[in-house]
């Protein structure tokens, strides 16, 4: 278990080893962020976003949340997509969840986890509405991880279907919102093709998502 002090010491041994590549890499970074990317992913610790996909700071913006909601009304996930996207330009909006997903699988338990159980019901929303399809596995680990994949799916639905990304497509700006799911047990990212460009493209995609899932 690090203690403060060895954070501190792995802080200057970090910013050290940046400086050593480039002299001038905070001095720029400090002038400007221009990202390129906006991930929306869990808070899991395990699922850190610029690690993932090798990307340095100032090359992607970040929201988390427990599950990786998206809700019309939490104005903390819809203010970061305003602000990535009508400030900072990002051409690409992408929510990641990951298998083995503690809020999406205490969900699918019905376990209470405390004050979360309030977030989660956006989960056991998707529970819900998918519930045939849910059963049609047998093992809870192949229902939860289908529900992780359920669950990105219709939270890609949700970005595309704010107000913010709706109107960047109306007026012609290039976005596009992906889908994609970690496997902490393989290191891998996989494409879940719920990509979309477009709002018409964002529901023909939907449906395709919903009825290619893997068996």
């Amino acid at each position: 278990m690090s203690s403060l002090s060895d954070l501190f010491s792995n802080n200057q041994s970090w910013a050290q080893g940046l400086i050593a590549k480039d002299p001038s890499f905070f001095e720029k970074l400090s002038i400007q962020q221009q990202p390129e990317f906006l991930w929306i992913g869990c808070s899991d610790s395990r699922v850190p976003a610029e690690e993932l996909v090798g990307l340095a700071p100032g090359e992607i913006f970040v929201h988390r949340n427990v599950a990786n909601v998206v809700v019309h009304t939490d104005f903390n996930s819809l203010s970061v997509i305003q602000f990535a996207v009508d400030v900072l330009k990002v051409k690409h909006i992408i929510v990641c969840g990951h298998y083995g997903c503690g809020g999406v699988m205490a969900t699918l338990r019905q376990e209470r986890v405390g004050l979360s159980d309030n977030w989660l019901r956006h989960v056991d929303d998707v529970i819900q509405k998918h519930s045939p399809l849910l059963e049609h596995w047998e093992s809870e680990t192949d229902r939860g991880n289908h529900l992780c994949e359920l669950n990105v799916i219709e939270q890609v639905a949700n970005v595309c279907k704010t107000t913010v990304v709706r109107d960047a497509w109306e007026r012609g700006q290039k976005l596009t919102v992906h889908g994609w799911i970690y496997g902490m047990k393989d290191g891998l990212v996989r494409d879940l093709r719920t990509s979309a460009s477009t709002l018409e493209e964002a529901r023909c995609n939907y449906q395709k998502a919903i009825t290619t899932l893997p068996e």
